[in-house]
């Protein structure tokens, strides 16, 4: 995941100096449905100049090309959080804990860090790996239906859709269960880092909940050094071991990183996935009658309302894309979820088919960024969403009124109630 930065809500508010169209990624009801904008913009103007300066992009052409074009490199988010700290109000304030961890975090690293590290972990979500969880992912789920099958209601989001990866995130990394629960909501508050609008009281509390997770991973890696086990700490611990692999500053951050990410993406696909569903009751039935649609439908669902909606890379030479002058140092904010809905790539974009064929989605990015952990999300994904339409019959909304966490990089519901017999 990457992120675009900036605290200044008012000036975020932007439009194009040609079309004057208002782009506001803060709007509540941009966060409710992005798509009639995303069709706006890739029709007038696929590539968008903002007054900030930053340029967005919605064609699907473009963006999957420009994620494999070497002429441009991550975000540089750590350097402007740097550069936020002298506005902190109590000078005995830092974020220094918040730049140290997310400037070793791979969504912010360029080769040859990027390959180095990568290539350390890169195995435990090989798909060969990822699929011996399988078992173990369907045991989880479904214990998490047992609770909840005596309710007539439940929240998805809490009672599903967060347990499940955090069991299993937890379960790849080592950590214990004591630490569990509340490193599920360090990762939730910092997760908050790739939100465009975050306060600097909002930056200052995430540095001290960076503090805090890094404390409670020391204690895991100790635990660890003494007693090694099949788990990715130890693994980690043995390369650092054997030399220059690897560094205990990268272990912390590698750990903090796959522990937010190892939620954020799974829990919105599940979230985004059972919405889409219950909106479209024919092609729920039709997956509860063919369970084995399921690897179709999740790339369906991950195409039509994306976990991960933008990505944001940074020019390092001036680039020409559709006649407009991107200069290096420029930022570009690649929107997946208005590639994903490009009638130029796929037909009939905005209706739901879950046998639809040749679905190249880009939900997952792509070039040397794509999402370490698609396959481990798909198969999550897969595992709750069949479970839940297997197990819980006549799952219905219990409310109208649905509301959306305040990214603007994630699309995922604060909650989810449904009712079922």
């Amino acid at each position: 995941m990457e992120s675009m930065f900036d605290i200044n809500r008012e000036a975020e508010a932007i439009s194009s100096e040609k079309t004057k169209f208002r782009f506001n990624p803060s709007d509540k009801e941009f966060h409710a449905n992005p798509y009639p904008t995303y069709h706006r913009l890739r029709a007038e103007e696929p590539v968008h100049r903002t007054f900030l300066g930053t340029w967005v992009l919605t064609s699907y052409d473009d963006i999957k090309f420009l994620l494999r074009d070497p002429r441009f490199c991550s975000d540089n988010l750590p350097e402007r959080l740097n550069n936020k700290t002298s506005y902190l109000e109590n000078r005995h304030q830092n974020l220094n804990a918040l730049v140290g961890a997310s400037s070793k975090w791979l969504t912010f690293l360029e080769p040859p860090d990027h390959t180095r590290i990568r290539s350390l972990i890169g195995g435990v979500f090989h798909p060969e790996m990822v699929e011996r969880l399988r078992p173990e992912i369907q045991e989880i789920m479904d214990k998490l239906i047992e609770n909840v099958q005596r309710k007539d209601s439940i929240d998805i989001i809490s009672e599903i859709a967060y347990p499940l990866p955090m069991y299993i995130i937890s379960k790849i990394l080592g950590v214990p269960k004591e630490f569990q629960n509340q490193m599920h909501d360090w990762a939730d508050d910092i997760s908050g880092i790739f939100c465009q609008f975050n306060s600097l009281s909002d930056l200052a509390r995430m540095n001290e909940t960076v503090l805090k997770f890094t404390e409670s991973f020391r204690e895991v890696i100790v635990q660890r050094e003494k007693e090694p086990q099949q788990d990715l700490i130890s693994f980690l611990i043995t390369a650092r071991n054997e030399g220059d692999k690897l560094t205990n500053d990268e272990i912390l951050s590698i750990c903090i990183l796959l522990f937010i990410t190892g939620e954020e993406t799974t829990v919105n696909l599940i979230g985004n996935g059972m919405l889409t569903l219950l909106h479209h009751p024919d092609q729920r039935e039709k997956l509860k009658r063919q369970p084995t649609m399921i690897y179709n439908a999740i790339e369906e669902l991950l195409r039509y309302d994306s976990p991960v909606q933008a990505i944001s890379r940074i020019a390092i030479k001036d680039v020409e894309i559709r006649g407009k002058e991107i200069k290096a140092g420029d930022r570009i904010t690649m929107y997946l979820g208005a590639a994903n809905r490009d009638p130029k790539q796929f037909s009939e974009p905005d209706c739901l088919d879950l046998t639809r064929a040749d679905n190249r989605h880009l939900a997952f990015a792509g070039g040397i960024h794509y999402c370490l952990g698609a396959v481990l999300a798909r198969v999550q994904g897969q595992v709750a969403i069949n479970t839940l339409i297997q197990r819980l019959p006549n799952l219905q909304l219990a409310t109208n009124t649905l509301e959306w966490r305040n990214h603007s990089f994630l699309r995922g519901l604060k909650a989810l109630p449904v009712n079922f017999s």
